[in-house]
């Protein structure tokens, strides 16, 4: 069983030019969960800086490598460091901290389970360009787990010990999490909750690294030859779309 206390988990944040938000993220984490692990993306602004003095472990590529190989790291050095949980957030501060407690009475209540931070709330504050990539995407990954997700796109996740176990995954950047969830279902027979939380797009985040018609693309393609590769191609699409997908809303 994976660990589901605070004091148990690493929280694993990739960083890529995060200097306006990083440090409030990273302080917030820490209030709530003791053990946080940065990948500095081979940031150009002062990311870095924004964490001195901060107890964090921190990883640093020389040049950008993408998301994929942020998350792939930070998710060896917590089994190095002997957690066998993982929550994941994005360094822009779009994600809350407070929302960590909730995720993981969600993997408490459902185990065996990864925990997805689900944009549902005010859904209305995503771009209609983003809405609709989420959309696409949300339909073929489900097709390629083989059940219902409700946002696959979010970065903000809790990954249990089964699911750490498939960092090698050959996928790269965006593509890397999409990857997660069809080979945590498929190969690793997880289900997958999704707890909701507040769609969060003011003007103060920096732009977004995700790209609607690349990275959507490329996930596209991906999902694709997985979806192949288990076969049953039929039987899966019913599966995946017959009924809603797993939502559980602790302060329900």
């Amino acid at each position: 069983m994976s660990a589901t206390e605070a004091d148990r988990i690493a929280v694993v944040i990739p960083a890529l030019n995060e200097e306006l938000a990083i440090r409030g993220v990273v302080e917030s984490v820490l209030a709530i969960c003791p053990h946080v692990i940065i990948i500095d993306d081979g940031s150009s602004d002062r990311t870095v800086e924004c964490l001195d003095g901060l107890p964090v472990t921190l990883i640093r590529h020389e040049r950008p490598l993408g998301k994929g190989q942020g998350l792939r790291d930070g998710f060896r050095k917590a089994r190095e460091l002997g957690f066998d949980a993982v929550v994941t957030m994005d360094g822009d501060g779009q994600h809350l901290a407070s929302d960590i407690p909730r995720l993981l009475a969600a993997a408490r209540r459902h185990p065996e389970h990864l925990v997805i931070g689900a944009r549902i709330r005010n859904k209305e504050n995503q771009p209609a360009s983003r809405r609709r990539a989420n959309a696409v995407a949300d339909w073929g990954i489900s097709w390629g787990c083989g059940l219902p997700v409700a946002d696959t796109q979010s970065g903000q996740r809790y990954y249990p010990l089964a699911a750490l176990e498939l960092a090698d995954l050959d996928a790269d950047d965006f593509v890397f999490e999409a990857a997660l969830l069809i080979a945590a279902t498929r190969d690793k027979g997880l289900g997958v909750v999704s707890v909701p939380i507040e769609s969060r797009y003011r003007g103060e985040f920096r732009g977004s690294h995700f790209r609607p018609v690349r990275d959507v693309t490329r996930i596209t393609w991906y999902t694709i030859r997985r979806v192949v590769h288990y076969g049953r191609v039929v039987q899966s699409y019913r599966r995946s779309h017959a009924t809603p997908p797993l939502v559980f809303d602790p302060d329900a």
